[in-house]
């Protein structure tokens, strides 16, 4: 409870002391995955509207480009929903902007057992091969070890600045829905977990921070200006939100079309053949 009690205080004092135009932009209100929602967006906006026949037929609203936007979008929202049961004491920030250019860390915990810095993976269908400091995804080596350490030492970095003591931060690689997941040999840096174990593995850690350091620590997290150099503004997150929902409806939508015609054609081609092979059957008894 210490971490959101204390951010909503400090959210009320700055609402009164300071104007709407000024007011730093609290991180608590972010979505889960709104980096990647708002370049997936920007990006759809310079497509054409589908036309009818495409419509018809189930052709995906989603440009070639922004179908791996599209896919990291969905794993960002899948882990951030399963965040939303991790507990009151912990503070969960999304998508939150880091250095000076776009780049953004998935997801920060700040809870009773540490300061975690999340990297999402959606690798749904795919297997997961970990050993040591290689993370291999159907076969193909990936940065996502390297990547989420920087991210760690990064975030332990500017949180230490900001607190006035040093801040320790864990490294972890979500996989969502991968079709298997094998650990050879645990990375030393970096936890690698699934999405559908990541609860039970935060639940299995003893307390580290006590109820000041969280209260220190949780002020300064959801201060823009702890991470970024020039924070810019947030936008309106719900009318991002919507029109995230409204895209992600179309492209199952799409899918749904794309899989009936799939399974109707062969089964319209079966049901025509039979009708004309009784034909031809019913003919051939009548000479």
């Amino acid at each position: 409870m210490v971490a959101r009690t204390l951010v909503d205080a400090w959210t009320k004092t700055w609402g009164r002391t300071m104007s709407a135009d000024t007011a730093p932009t609290h991180l608590g209100a972010r979505i889960p995955g709104q980096a990647v929602i708002e370049e997936l967006l920007a990006l759809q906006s310079k497509e054409s509207p589908r036309s009818a026949f495409q419509r018809i037929f189930g052709v995906s609203p989603l440009s070639s480009e922004s179908q791996t936007w599209y896919r990291g979008a969905l794993g960002e929202v899948a882990v951030g929903r399963i965040l939303e049961n991790l507990g009151p004491e912990w503070l969960v920030l999304h998508a939150v902007p880091v250095g000076t250019g776009s780049t953004d860390i998935d997801h920060v915990l700040i809870g009773p057992a540490g300061i975690f810095t999340i990297n999402t993976k959606n690798h749904s269908g795919q297997p997961v091969w970990v050993a040591g400091r290689t993370l291999m995804v159907a076969g193909r080596k990936t940065r996502h070890l390297y990547n989420a350490a920087h991210e760690a030492a990064r975030a332990s970095k500017l949180l230490t600045a900001g607190a006035g003591f040093p801040v320790k931060v864990s490294a972890v690689v979500v996989i969502v829905e991968p079709k298997s997941l094998t650990i050879k040999a645990r990375p030393e840096q970096v936890a690698v977990v699934t999405a559908a174990q990541l609860l039970r593995w935060l639940h299995g850690f003893n307390p580290v921070l006590g109820p000041v350091e969280l209260a220190r620590i949780s002020s300064v997290a959801v201060q823009p200006g702890t991470w970024h150099r020039r924070p810019a503004p947030q936008g309106d997150q719900l009318a991002l939100q919507r029109r995230f929902d409204g895209l992600r409806i179309l492209v199952n939508q799409a899918r749904r079309r794309r899989v009936a015609w799939m399974l109707g054609v062969p089964a319209l081609v079966f049901m025509t053949l039979t009708n004309l092979g009784a034909a031809v059957l019913h003919a051939l008894g009548g000479r």
